[in-house]
């Protein structure tokens, strides 16, 4: 038979092991009182693999063996049996009988000795299952051998069975699912690749497969963001883009300040672009500052379609490699944003400042505005530096606005500003970019604060619910104790760890670290859905309409707060992943790090700041650090397929 030798083989050596006697004895009777030896290959038979060889059944024997015994409807002994087929009943031509007919042979039931021939109709089913377990053995082995091999696949060049089973796993790695979850056989392939209880492993294989990208978020797996703008949406924005050059209602009613020199002040590769900054200089002399905030409600209906995409967004993100926003691409870096040089719908907020920074005056009115100049941090720094009489403005703004800080400060305001270390994406590679404090992101951060502190004394003044935010009191360290700290890092880090979360609420309430009685955030309607719902509540108030009620406002706040939080969320790990990829490009680095405080003592895990990345990063440090001290950093470990960083800090 074909693969007999192969199987006799197999076969003989799995018999080696404890047999029953009377199997034994039906392949060689023993001799009178003689003890039955527990092998084939004992003595007094002496059976070999090659003896068996030499009287292995043909597959041509075989058949006519069933046919006759089919035909006769016999049913004979296995002597009888070895006699037909081999033409003996050699110990040899006995076993190899044996062996064949208690392996996988399909041909004939051997029960008790006696040997029957099964019927056609028997045979006919128990071949298709046969085939079809070979059949299921075979994709099993292709499987175990894609998955060894580790080497890039085409998911549309594979079989449905292992399409479904990398998306499969493709689930397990995200945590959609769990190994119990998965189809047994499935399971079983995993745990022979010991795979599947570290999703880490599992990762690496998918990126070998190329079947995971290295920087998937498993957070963003489901999520709106995940999905884009629908065709849907899509042709919304094209409808509004082509809408926005119209006259639209309530556009005659705004105040034209299109011959203000106005100035918007961002990063370099900043195209949403939803504030800017004017100083009118008034015919008595005084100082009057404008702070105008992009209006993308001129287009954007309540309850739109686009309105609601932007509620279950609930903000922009800003990732390593790019910014998912809240509105159309087309949009927010098109109509709603404040374009140098093109008229722009906006939200303007004019204050007059007195003697101390306090708030003497202000107003609110819908505008036109067409921005002047666009400039870069680092331009608008020279511009304030240089203050050349042809452009006094910015500098004028510059001391204006820190006047208003210092008056913030004299009412407990926490200054903490310190150079933020950043890891950006540049084609697929980390850059580490820093951001250093400068007297225009000063500027704009403060006039950004004014404009809130003014939506929130409107919101006040007119008994308007809006989303206040506000922080409790805080009970700070003694000024001796801080003043023993090293300025900077070391001390804002002593500092900030009193403090707690910012609460946001219809009614407003103090905001400890920003040292106002009230706040609401008004200046990125292009980015967060709660500064959109602030202007329509003060847009609802001034032109006697009627604003939503504490109650439906809230109500309005926690259908989007959810999303909030969850975007917070991806663009921590977006951060964290990135983190763990730089490292891996740099693990045999060293950095100096100053110790800021204990994280959890027990495991002697404390914060560390470290300056050259201007970073504060979590890291083992020696048992007994104290704040200030310096240490030196190094990986011990990192990956970031299995979000895995460890940073051991030691005595430099």
């Amino acid at each position: 038979m074909q693969g007999s030798k192969a199987r006799l083989r197999i076969g003989f050596d799995a018999k080696q092991s404890v047999l029953p006697q009377r199997q034994l004895e039906l392949i060689c009777p023993l001799p009178s009182g003689a003890d039955a030896p527990q092998r084939l290959g004992a003595s007094p038979w002496n059976l070999r693999p090659e003896s068996l060889q030499q009287a292995c059944l043909s597959r041509r024997a075989w058949g006519e063996a069933w046919l006759l015994l089919l035909e006769s409807n016999e049913t004979v002994a296995l002597e009888e049996f070895a006699d037909l087929v081999c033409g003996g009943t050699e110990p040899a031509q006995l076993a190899v009988c044996w062996l064949e007919l208690v392996g996988p042979q399909l041909w004939f039931r051997f029960k008790q000795g006696e040997i029957q021939p099964r019927s056609a109709a028997d045979l006919k089913p128990l071949r298709r299952d046969r085939r079809l377990k070979q059949l299921a053995e075979q994709r099993e082995q292709q499987w175990q051998q894609l998955l060894r091999a580790r080497q890039p696949v085409q998911t549309e060049a594979l079989p449905p069975e292992q399409q479904r089973r990398i998306e499969a796993l493709k689930q397990l790695a995200a945590g959609a699912l769990e190994l119990e979850q998965l189809d047994p056989a499935l399971r079983q392939s995993l745990t022979a690749l010991h795979l599947g209880h570290d999703r880490g492993d599992l990762r690496h294989l998918l990126v070998d497969l190329g079947q995971w990208d290295r920087h998937h978020l498993v957070s963003m797996g489901g999520t709106t963001w995940s999905l884009g703008f629908s065709p849907e949406l899509e042709a919304e924005a094209a409808r509004l883009l082509a809408l926005h050059d119209q006259e639209l209602p309530g556009d005659a009613e705004r105040r034209d300040l299109t011959g203000q020199r106005c100035v918007t002040i961002d990063d370099d590769d900043t195209r949403d672009i939803d504030d800017g900054l004017a100083l009118e200089r008034r015919p008595d002399g005084a100082l009057r500052l404008w702070i105008h905030v992009a209006d993308p409600g001129r287009l954007v209906d309540p309850e739109s379609p686009l309105d609601l995409e932007a509620r279950r967004r609930g903000t922009s993100l800003y990732l390593a490699s790019g910014n998912l926003p809240m509105f159309p691409l087309e949009l927010t870096t098109g109509p709603f944003s404040l374009r140098a040089g093109v008229r722009s719908a906006a939200w303007s907020t004019w204050v007059d400042l007195d003697a101390a920074g306090d708030i003497a005056d202000y107003g609110i009115v819908r505008s036109w505005v067409k921005p002047t100049f666009r400039l870069s941090y680092s331009d608008a720094d020279d511009l304030i530096d240089l203050a050349p009489p042809e452009e006094p403005d910015l500098a004028d703004l510059d001391q204006l606005l820190n006047r208003r800080r210092q008056w913030r400060v004299g009412r407990g305001a926490l200054l903490m500003d310190l150079p933020e270390g950043r890891i950006r994406s540049r084609d697929g590679e980390p850059v580490l970019e820093v951001s250093e404090p400068s007297p225009s992101r000063a500027m704009v951060a403060e006039a950004m604060i004014l404009a809130g502190a003014i939506a929130a004394r409107f919101g006040v003044e007119h008994n308007l619910a809006l989303p206040f935010r506000s922080q409790l009191p805080a009970e700070l360290p003694p000024k001796s104790e801080l003043d023993a700290l090293p300025d900077g890092a070391v001390r804002f880090a002593a500092i900030k760890r009193c403090l707690s979360r910012g609460l946001m609420g219809t009614q407003p309430a103090a905001h400890f670290s920003l040292g106002l009685p009230a706040y609401a955030q008004a200046t990125s309607p292009i980015r967060r859905y709660g500064d959109l719902v602030v202007q329509r509540q003060i847009q609802a108030q001034l032109s006697g309409g009627t604003p939503l009620s504490e109650d439906g406002l809230q109500e309005l706040l926690n259908s989007f707060d959810g999303a909030v939080r969850e975007g917070i969320g991806i663009s921590r790990e977006d951060q964290r992943h990135w983190q763990q990829v730089w490292f891996e490009a740099h693990k045999s680095g060293q950095w100096r790090a100053d110790f800021l405080r204990w994280l959890r003592p027990q495991d002697r895990l404390g914060l560390v700041r470290i300056d050259d990345l201007a970073m504060d990063l979590a890291a083992e440090c020696p048992q007994n650090a104290q704040p200030g001290e310096a240490l030196l950093l190094r990986v011990q470990q990192v990956d970031a397929l299995r979000d895995q960083l460890q940073l051991v800090a030691s005595a430099s």
